[in-house]
């Protein structure tokens, strides 16, 4: 998947800009966005807040924290098992 060339503070700035009274079109221009893009951010990041768009980042963060452990855990089972063979 291809990266953004704006971060999501960036892109909820831009959107802010647009609740501010600028015409939509001129905020696209002054940052090099399409119109499509532009829709597509609205869709996706429309009423966030800067900290809103951090959570799923850092819960993402937090799960992966976690994910670590229990597959090392679960190959040792599994090279255990394996060990064992018929005998279990």
């Amino acid at each position: 998947m291809k990266r953004s060339r704006f971060t999501e503070e960036q892109i909820i700035g831009m959107l802010k800009e647009q609740d501010v009274a600028l015409p939509p079109a001129e905020i696209r221009c002054k940052h090099g966005v399409s119109q499509a893009t532009s829709h597509k951010y609205m869709a996706k990041f429309g009423g966030m807040g800067v900290s809103d768009a951090r959570k799923p980042k850092a819960l993402e963060d937090r799960i992966a924290k976690f994910k670590k452990p229990l597959a090392k855990q679960m190959m040792d089972v599994s090279t255990s098992k394996e060990m064992l063979g018929d005998n279990f």
